[in-house]
């Protein structure tokens, strides 16, 4: 069978990288979109069988339009997580491969990949001005149509070889560890490539009953002494008025674990409204080995 997989694109992003690594199936038709949210309403609305967007980043944090859109906007479940490196590479035009650092006017690429790269960029090419872009992939399909400007462009090696642009640096990024969360959301269960499976994880949204003093420490008590490890809490707005939120947790375990259903019980009994946003496995892709020239 034939399965449509969406994903944030365009061709030649990491998105496009970590989705392929996910999905093994052969006859897959892997289809970019413009944002998160049209990936997230292809899958709801049934146009794609899956869905693959960013949700963190180790440097730049919580990605708010994924996790808003899943709060606030569908109800298909989480259903994988791969935890993907990201090694951003400095790309020139080839006809500029040889200017000096001084030369270059303008850097571009996507917020998030700039940010990433920020204390590098200030320290090589401090002159240049900062251009953001849609995407990556964005950034380097102007430096290919604007060959006579001498720009660089911060992105995937992909992305690199398909314009035919030059890598002048890998590893550009200010820190080594430096990775990005994807998940896949979906109406059904996936199997994912071969890969080694860390645990299982479970992500819920939590809804307190009331404001009062140590409503978030029962909550958390209900997790603390059954030993369940939580990998990931953070606080989004209800929309409903300041001060008011869903406190979303991933637990290192199965939603079908006896320990998991004694949680959800107890917080229910409490008077919490709870979500199960999905139960899932999770994946982690280690980088490559460095190799010295």
């Amino acid at each position: 069978m034939i399965e449509t997989i969406a994903y944030l694109g365009p061709v030649g992003t990491f998105s496009q990288e970590a989705t392929q690594l996910l999905f093994s199936n052969p006859k897959a038709e892997f289809i970019p979109y413009p944002t998160i949210p049209d990936v997230l309403v292809s899958v709801e609305q049934g146009i794609s069988d899956y869905g693959v967007v960013p949700v963190e980043n180790t440097i730049e944090g919580s990605v708010n339009s994924t996790i808003d859109w899943l709060i606030h906007r569908i109800d298909s479940p989480i259903v994988g997580e791969l935890i993907y490196p990201i090694t951003q590479c400095l790309v020139v035009h080839p006809n500029h491969a040889d200017y000096p650092a001084s030369d270059f006017k303008q850097v571009l690429s996507h917020p998030q990949a700039i940010a990433q790269c920020q204390m590098f960029l200030r320290d090589k090419y401090p002159q240049a001005r900062l251009v953001y872009t849609d995407s990556t992939a964005k950034a380097a399909q102007l430096l290919q149509e604007h060959s006579h400007e001498a720009w660089l462009a911060i992105g995937t090696q992909q992305a690199a070889k398909k314009h035919g642009l030059h890598v002048l640096k890998t590893d550009i990024q200010d820190h080594e560890n430096n990775f990005t969360r994807f998940i896949a959301i979906g109406k059904r269960p996936i199997s994912f490539r071969d890969q080694k499976e860390l645990r299982y994880k479970s992500t819920i949204l939590v809804t307190l009953p009331s404001d009062y003093p140590g409503a978030l420490h029962q909550v958390l008590a209900t997790f603390a002494w059954r030993k369940i490890n939580l990998s990931r809490i953070e606080s989004r707005p209800t929309k409903t008025g300041l001060g008011n939120y869903y406190f979303i947790i991933d637990a290192e375990i199965s939603a079908d674990h006896v320990l998991m259903k004694g949680t959800l019980a107890e917080l229910k009994a409490l008077g919490c409204t709870v979500r199960l946003l999905g139960s899932y496995p999770c994946y982690r892709k280690e980088p490559s080995k460095k190799v010295e020239l």
